[in-house]
């Protein structure tokens, strides 16, 4: 066979055929050199080992722990096993890092023989493994009929409570198994109150070890190794009495354990639905995330009990962004009550204006009703002061309504149509400064001798005497018999009442007229002349 280097020339002049049955026969001889070379190899090393010397001491060998054999025998049924490690004073009730015992795994994989066996040496029919499962809670629930009567007849406990609160006949997916199970709870007299006081029994011991940690100023904030505090705890077990307790003591609610868990995320996964709400109601946060970004809603498995938590959720966030609003508007006032500058630099143009509109109404409008019963008050005195004399029969005149109908109003002159004497109206040739039309300024006028005090107090003064300088024509102020070109003849609003408006506060606003709803009926009596 030629050589490697001479192997490409000599392929090339062969066909395609030729080639490939050349290659595998090169490979088969290469193949059956390195089986010589190999077997060549290993009688070299055996004769070197006979010719090295023996170590001294015993040769190491793998050995397991009882518990690990005696597991690993039942798991595989291995009987003979078994009994060899139960003979060599292995215990039966040996269990795992889990608390898993022999006849824990025997009952799952249901070894009826083995059962028998474990139980006839002494195994614990009631042990409990790390979540507080017994023998009888593995059978049940896997609905192994046999086992349960078998471990009913070797007195296993029918009211064995677990981690989740569950007794046996509670974990019976099937009628077989839970017709044994009813059927020896009844034989033995177990009733419901006995029921509910066992189920009640490992949280009423919690409490008594809360309130000896209370009394003794104890933290209720430790954590184990794994984060978990005493509410994480309790609130996975749905104790809500001792939930509440823990919460009086000071508990957090914030407080996660290694993987980012919160007290209500245990709740929540484990359907506790009292606790969940309890925690809520003490401001446990229903939008905390765990280190995998999940919410308690998240976590929450029960339709129900999720729709639940949706509703809260709805409602704290009502709650939130009521009290958001209540503290924006609270800031807001805080804020602008410091300077009122800030408030007018603040204010457009327009705003100010109407404010200040408002105020001269305002101030208007009860310096009005001040002249008017300062009017009936004159009246009054004049009547009482006149000697009685026969009233003439007045002379009818047409309706107000009729003559005020070009300009809205009621023309000088016209008074109350009840037969009463009529007070004249000052007129333009009485001076201004006589006392009749400066008897109302005089409380403006000792304001302005003592000076106003601020700003907008000083622009009401100056309004309110521009407004009562005017004589008061039925409801009208003005300067004579009819308004100058100038004036501003009051509006009546929407409502019915009588806005006015000054040269200083600006044009008046568009207001919306409205028709009367009915005539007022003219009187019998008549009215007064027009003088």
């Amino acid at each position: 066979m030629a050589s490697h280097g001479e192997l490409p020339g000599e392929l090339e002049k062969m066909p395609s055929l030729e080639r490939l049955r050349a290659a595998q026969r090169r490979r088969a001889q290469q193949l059956k050199r390195w089986a010589l070379y190999e077997k060549e190899m290993q009688s070299r090393k055996r004769k070197a080992d006979r010719r090295r010397p023996a170590p001294p001491g015993p040769r190491k060998r793998v050995s397991f722990s009882a518990s690990v054999a005696l597991l690993e025998a039942s798991a595989r049924n291995d009987a003979e096993e078994v009994r060899y490690l139960l003979k060599n004073s292995v215990s039966p009730d040996l269990c795992n890092e889990d608390g898993l015992t022999a006849l824990h795994q025997c009952c799952i994989d249901n070894y009826e023989d083995m059962v028998k066996l474990l139980l006839n040496r002494g195994a614990n029919v009631n042990a409990q493994d790390n979540e507080l499962w017994t023998p009888l809670h593995a059978a049940a629930t896997c609905g192994h009929a046999n086992l349960v009567r078998i471990l009913i007849h070797h007195g296993a406990d029918l009211l064995a409570v677990n981690s989740d609160g569950n007794m046996p006949y509670d974990l019976c997916e099937d009628d077989p198994t839970l017709d044994i199970i009813e059927t020896a709870m009844a034989n033995r007299g177990i009733t419901q109150e006995m029921i509910n006081e066992t189920r009640a029994a490992v949280e009423r011991r919690m409490m008594g070890d809360l309130q000896t940690l209370l009394q003794e100023n104890r933290d209720l904030n430790c954590a184990d190794s794994q984060g978990v505090t005493l509410l994480h705890i309790v609130a996975a077990n749905g104790y809500a009495q001792a939930a509440e307790l823990l919460l009086e003591g000071g508990a957090r609610l914030d407080v996660q354990d290694v993987d980012g868990w919160q007290p209500l995320h245990a709740a929540a996964c484990w359907g506790q639905m009292h606790v969940a709400e309890l925690l809520v109601s003490h401001g446990a946060s229903l939008d905390a995330k765990t280190y995998m970004d999940e919410t308690p809603i998240d976590l929450c498995e029960d339709e129900e009990f999720r729709a639940i938590l949706m509703d809260l959720k709805h409602k704290h966030d009502i709650i939130m962004k009521s009290q958001l609003k209540q503290k924006t508007s609270l800031c807001r006032r805080t804020s602008s009550a410091g300077s009122r500058g800030k408030v007018v630099r603040r204010a457009s143009l327009s705003d100010r204006n109407n404010l200040h509109r408002k105020e001269y109404e305002k101030e208007a409008i009860l310096w009005r009703s001040g002249k008017e019963e300062e009017e009936r008050e004159r009246e009054s005195d004049q009547e009482s002061t006149q000697p009685s004399e026969p009233q003439e029969t007045p002379r009818p005149c047409k309706p107000a309504t009729q003559q005020g109908a070009q300009n809205g109003s009621v023309p000088a002159g016209h008074g109350p149509c009840n037969g009463e004497t009529r007070t004249p109206a000052p007129s333009d040739s009485e001076p201004q400064g006589s006392p009749s039309s400066q008897g109302p300024l005089e409380p403006w006028m000792a304001n302005r001798e003592r000076g106003p005090q601020t700003l907008s107090e000083l622009k009401r003064q100056r309004a309110a005497a521009k407004l009562l300088s005017r004589p008061l024509l039925n409801g009208h102020l003005g300067n004579g018999p009819g308004p100058p070109a100038d004036a501003r003849v009051p509006q009546v609003s929407s409502n019915g009442s009588a806005v006015y408006f000054t040269p200083a506060s600006g044009d008046p606003p568009l207001l919306r007229l409205r028709q009367p709803a009915e005539e007022v009926a003219q009187k019998s009596q008549g009215c007064c002349a027009i003088s």
